[in-house]
């Protein structure tokens, strides 16, 4: 049981992270308002976790422009796509787990 806990990424204990990075898995980008909407999370509160995610490098970040309007998009690296599925493999075998 011990290894199935220690299995599991500790950068995907929060619910906000587990929710970016789900959106992230199956969108090429995301940008952040969409995320803000989709997690009914505060600016604040979601640039927190997206700055953990960074610094974790599972996610990167693209600046632009849309006319003067400053748009940031999210995507997951290849990195945190692995640790992702990592994380949720281990997730499935700690349910399934019988002693």
């Amino acid at each position: 049981m011990k290894d199935l806990i220690e299995a599991l990424d500790k950068t995907f204990d929060n619910r906000m992270r587990l929710g970016i990075m789900s959106a992230l898995m199956v969108n090429d980008t995301v940008d952040f308002n969409t995320l803000k909407e989709l997690l009914d999370a505060t600016d604040g509160n979601l640039a927190s976790h997206l700055k953990g995610l960074e610094a974790a490098t599972y996610i990167s970040v693209q600046k632009s422009f849309i006319g003067r309007k400053p748009m940031t998009r999210y995507k997951a690296t290849r990195q945190g796509r692995k640790a992702f599925e990592s994380h949720i493999a281990a997730l499935e075998k700690l349910i399934h787990f019988k002693p």
